[in-house]
C-alpha cells in the first residue's frame, strides 16, 4: 500500500460539525470535521506554543487504512522534537513526498473504537474497540516484499511522528496491520499509555539475534522511573532477567522498584558523564575511568556479583553512551532508541573493538513484536506505568514539560473522546 494521498478517498462523513472535546459520535458517523492539537510551522521552538487546538477535517482513509476515533493519546518525547521542528521539520519532509498539508497533528499512541475501515481491510469492523501500535510502511516496499524487517525499509515511518493525523486529534488514521486489540481490563487512559515506549523496548531487548534478553542477564535501564525505562524493566523481569534502574533521586528510584528493578543507581552521585577526556590526557582519563568504575561497581552492589551488564538499555545518548560502552559486558549489547540528552555521542574505541561489543541502533517496531507486546499487556503480565492523566488541552504543557526533563514518573496520557478517567473497560 502506498501512503501517497492520492490513494486515499474521503470516508463516508455525516457532513456534521466537529464533536465537543470528551465526546464522539454514533460509532461509525464520520464527521466531516475534527478537533485536533496542531503543530505549524510558524510556531516551531516550545512545545508550550508550537501546539495550538484547531478544526480540521477529517482525514481521509486508502483501501488499506482504519479511521479511530480517539478516546485516549499517549505523549512521548518524539513530538517534543516535531514541536520544537528539529532536529526534522516534519511537515516540509511530509510536503517533498507529496502531501499537501501544512500541519502536523502528533500522536503516536492511540486507544479507540474504529469508525471507518478501507475496501481492502478484513479481520477488523466498526465499533471494534483498538489500540494502535506505531510501525508503518509501504507494502509495495522492495525491502518488505523481500520479507526484511519492514521497520528497517526505506519507507519505514513513526506513526504521529513521520505521518500525519496522529493521535492529537478526534480521529486518526492508521494503517490496518497497526491496528491491535484493546486488553479489556484497562481504561481507555491505561491502554493508550504504553504500546510505543512497550513495543520500542520490547524489539529492543528481543530483537537482536545473538543479544536478546536471557534468564540470568543483567540488564542496565536508564531513565528506570520513565515510560521506555518502567517497559523495559517488566520485560526484562518477564524474561529471568535482572534489571538494574538508572534515576537521579530516591523516589524515582522507589518508582522503578515498583516495576522490578532489583535495586536503582543514583546518576547524580557521579560526575564523570559525557566525552572522555582525549587518551594523550592521563590525568583526565584517570578521572573518567574511575567514575565508570565506581558506576560499574555500583551495578555489582546491587546484583551481588562481579557480574557486567549483558544489555545496556540506553536512551539518553550523548552524556551516557561512554559509560554504557565501558560496563557493558564482553560480548554483550547497547541498545539505543533516541538520543534525548544530544546526538553526538563519543565512545573509546578501546573498550568496544577489544571487548567484542555491540553498539546496536533500535527504532519502533514490526508487526511481530507489536503483537507479541501487546499480547503481554492483554494478558495482564505488562502494567502500562500511567503517570498521569490530563486533558486535551493540556496536551501543549505537558510536552513542554517532558522536553524539560519534568516527566518522569511512567506514561503521560490525554483524554480525547473519553470525558472522564477511568473508563473504557470492556
Amino acid at each position: 500500500m502506498s501512503t501517497e494521498t492520492s490513494d486515499r478517498v474521503p470516508v463516508s462523513t455525516t457532513g456534521l460539525e466537529a464533536s465537543p472535546v470528551g465526546e464522539l459520535p454514533p460509532v461509525g458517523e464520520v464527521p466531516e470535521f475534527m478537533h485536533a492539537q496542531v503543530i505549524r510551522q510558524d510556531r516551531f521552538g516550545d512545545p508550550s506554543t508550537a501546539f495550538l487546538p484547531e478544526v480540521v477535517r477529517t482525514p481521509e482513509i486508502g483501501p488499506d487504512e482504519v479511521l479511530i476515533g480517539v478516546m485516549a493519546a499517549g505523549i512521548n518525547f518524539n513530538n517534543v522534537w516535531a514541536a520544537r521542528g528539529y532536529p526534522v521539520d516534519q511537515i516540509s519532509t511530509r510536503q517533498r513526498r507529496g502531501e499537501t498539508e501544512d500541519f502536523h497533528i502528533g500522536g503516536s499512541d492511540a486507544s479507540g473504537i474504529v469508525y471507518a475501515v478501507g475496501s481492502n481491510v478484513t479481520g477488523i469492523e466498526v465499533g471494534q474497540h483498538v489500540v494502535t501500535h506505531p510501525g508503518c510502511w509501504d507494502a509495495d516496499d522492495a525491502w518488505v516484499l523481500r520479507g526484511r524487517d519492514p521497520m528497517i525499509a526505506p519507507s519505514a515511518r513513526i506513526y504521529g511522528y513521520d505521518t500525519n493525523y496522529g493521535s492529537f486529534g478526534q480521529f486518526t488514521r492508521v494503517q490496518a496491520h497497526q491496528v491491535l486489540p484493546k486488553a479489556a481490563h484497562l481504561t481507555w487512559e491505561e491502554a493508550a499509555a504504553p504500546t510505543l515506549v512497550g513495543t520500542t523496548a520490547y524489539r529492543m531487548l528481543h530483537g537482536w539475534a545473538g543479544n536478546t534478553v536471557s534468564e540470568g542477564d543483567v540488564v542496565l535501564v536508564w531513565g528506570g522511573s520513565g515510560g521506555l525505562g518502567t517497559q523495559a524493566t517488566q520485560l526484562a523481569k518477564l524474561a529471568g532477567a535482572i534489571p538494574v534502574a538508572v534515576v537521579s533521586d530516591a523516589e524515582r528510584g522507589a518508582y522503578a522498584e515498583k516495576f522490578g528493578a532489583a535495586g536503582w543507581i543514583n546518576r547524580n552521585d557521579f560526575g564523570h558523564w559525557g566525552i572522555p577526556p582525549l587518551v594523550d590526557d592521563a590525568a583526565g582519563q584517570k578521572q573518567w575511568t574511575a567514575g565508570a568504575r565506581a558506576f560499574g561497581k555500583a551495578v555489582w552492589d546491587i546484583v551481588g556479583s562481579r557480574t557486567d551488564p549483558a544489555i545496556v538499555f540506553e536512551h539518553p545518548g550523548a552524556a551516557t553512551v561512554p559509560t554504557s560502552i565501558f560496563v557493558c559486558q564482553p560480548g554483550g549489547m547497547v541498545v539505543i532508541c533516541a538520543g534525548t540528552t544530544g546526538y553526538d555521542a563519543m565512545v573509546d574505541l578501546r573498550y568496544h573493538w577489544t571487548r567484542q561489543k555491540r553498539f546496536q541502533g533500535s527504532h519502533g517496531t514490526n508487526d511481530v513484536q507489536a503483537i507479541a507486546y501487546n499480547d503481554l499487556v492483554v494478558q495482564g503480565k505488562i502494567d502500562p506505568a500511567l503517570g498521569r492523566t490530563v486533558r486535551f488541552d493540556e496536551i501543549a504543557e505537558a510536552h513542554a514539560r517532558m522536553g524539560r526533563g519534568d516527566e518522569v514518573f511512567g506514561n503521560v496520557v490525554a483524554l480525547v473522546g473519553a470525558a472522564a478517567p477511568g473508563s473504557g473497560r470492556d
